[in-house]
């Protein structure tokens, strides 16, 4: 990997084709939303592919920039980033297919309606492509050995925890059954196999993401977990552009050990809000052992990323002032 991103023109041309098609797709839902009053389950019908969008346009913009920079198994990762990209393509396809009809996608059980017929194999079948897809990616992304440390850390960090994400509702999927009848936006009666909520199966409620506050919601970890990358991602931009200022920033493996910290603290905030959820427990009602478990990760994450800076910070007073009269100093230590 090389430390710097490739003009986007290089980037993988799949899947910012999938990037471009996800982001078009927020915009339509956008309107969908505005002008369409149907609603599924106390939602619009639209703010699901809205979502989707969202989350896919974002995630596989930074895999078109991701793919170019490996330098082992570039072929085995293009690959692999083209399957990827169809996969979502037709996934959240037929999300919106559905919605634009009125009706679910996942877990609808209707054996009446040749669409859904004809979909839910496309939507089961496209969620296993993309899992299996990222789960090599991230072994392919793992066995890269050059680049900067700070970089890489982010990359295999963010890569392990999109891949969690994307395995959280597999799991619920696979493990619990909630079979019940639902009403479409269209006034028709519907089987469901499953929900997204935990406690509550089609809990909602909480504003922009409609995540459940009567239970818990699998969404939420996998969200979490998903756009981790792109967290990582940021903090090594910023410690890079921070270092020009900052002498104790500047040395590469002082900043990789940040962005380990930050790896560490967020996943901790991935893994307590997976425990909040499969315990039943909304994001915004969190209980007294929730709050104990936040409040272990930031006292960790904290600590470890002010051991990390105070040592910088020592070692690089002693390299000046170790210096030989007549050398000038860096113009700022930092604060």
């Amino acid at each position: 990997m090389t430390s710097l991103p490739t003009p986007v023109r290089g980037w993988h041309r799949p899947l910012l084709v999938c990037a471009a098609l996800m982001f078009g797709l927020v915009l339509v839902s956008g309107v969908g939303t505005l002008v369409d009053t149907r609603t599924l389950l106390g939602e619009s019908v639209w703010v699901k592919p809205l979502k989707f969008g969202f989350a896919f346009g974002l995630y596989a913009g930074t895999l078109a920039w991701l793919l170019t920079e490996l330098t082992r198994g570039r072929r085995l990762g293009r690959l692999l980033g083209a399957v990827f990209a169809v996969a979502v393509t037709v996934e959240v396809g037929a999300i919106t297919a559905q919605a634009a009809r009125g009706t679910f996608s996942h877990f609808n059980a209707d054996q009446s309606d040749r669409v859904t017929l004809a979909l839910v194999p496309l939507l089961t079948f496209g969620v296993m492509v993309i899992v299996i897809a990222q789960l090599v990616l991230a072994v392919v992304v793992l066995i890269q050995r050059t680049g900067g440390a700070a970089l890489n850390r982010a990359i295999r960090s963010g890569l392990a925890l999109a891949t969690f994400g994307m395995l959280v509702p597999v799991f619920w999927m696979v493990t619990e059954i909630h079979s019940r009848t639902v009403t479409d936006a269209n006034g028709h009666s519907v089987q469901m196999y499953q929900g997204h909520g935990i406690g509550d199966p089609d809990g909602h409620g909480m504003p922009v993401t409609n995540w459940s506050v009567t239970g818990g919601d699998f969404r939420v970890p996998h969200f979490f977990a998903l756009h981790g990358i792109q967290v990582l991602l940021l903090i090594t931009a910023v410690l890079t552009a921070l270092a020009a200022e900052r002498v104790w920033l500047r040395d590469e493996k002082v900043r990789a050990r940040l962005v380990g910290s930050a790896a560490l603290g967020y996943t901790g905030l991935v893994a307590v809000v997976t425990w909040q959820a499969w315990r039943g427990q909304s994001l915004i009602h969190p209980d007294t052992a929730t709050l104990l478990a936040l409040v272990a990760v930031l006292l960790l994450t904290v600590g470890t990323t002010a051991r990390v800076i105070v040592a910088a910070k020592r070692a690089t007073a002693e390299r000046i002032t170790a210096q030989p009269a007549g050398i000038p100093e860096p113009a700022r230590l930092g604060r």
